[in-house]
């Protein structure tokens, strides 16, 4: 194996699985995050060459996966294809507290560019320009959708947390 392809597999092993988390929090769905993974790392592949820096490898990775996920959803993939959620390597955290379930459904409730904005700003902790710049889009766009995106979480999540039912 070559120096680059090395570098690459290395680079694979360390940060599959953060990503492969990262791209769950945007789809719900752990066999179309290993999809938005592998087609974000085939990508960085074939551009290897020109940003094999660490310093930039995370951000351009994540971008990759946040357009792909973004883009598959304008063309209406999901709605054409949803695979049941079971992964033996994933399973669902049901030995995780209730709150965790009761919010990753909320978060997959909200609309997708806000569920991008709120992963990037508040799972991944970039800051409102990286986050922009990842979208194309302005910071002020990046705080409105994290506002909103927030106020839909709050909408969805407080029947839940104050003991009523939805109705």
């Amino acid at each position: 194996m070559g120096d680059r392809d090395t570098a690459f597999a290395e680079y694979f092993a360390a940060r599959s699985s953060a990503m492969r988390g990262t791209a769950y929090l945007l789809c719900g769905d752990w066999h179309r995050a290993e999809d938005l993974v592998q087609t974000a790392f085939t990508k960085l592949y074939l551009a290897w060459h020109r940003v094999s820096r660490h310093e930039v490898l995370d951000a351009y990775l994540r971008q990759i996966i946040v357009r792909t996920f973004l883009d598959e959803r304008r063309r209406g993939w999901w709605r054409r294809e949803q695979l049941d959620d079971a992964d033996p390597e994933h399973p669902a955290p049901t030995d995780a507290p209730e709150n965790r379930l009761v919010m990753l459904q909320a978060l997959a409730a909200v609309p997708p560019r806000q569920r991008a904005v709120l992963v990037l700003r508040y799972w991944e902790d970039l800051p409102v320009d990286e986050v922009a710049h990842l979208l194309r889009c302005s910071p002020g766009t990046v705080k409105s959708q994290a506002a909103r995106g927030l106020d839909t979480l709050r909408g969805l999540l407080s029947p839940t947390y104050s003991g009523t039912e939805r109705g």
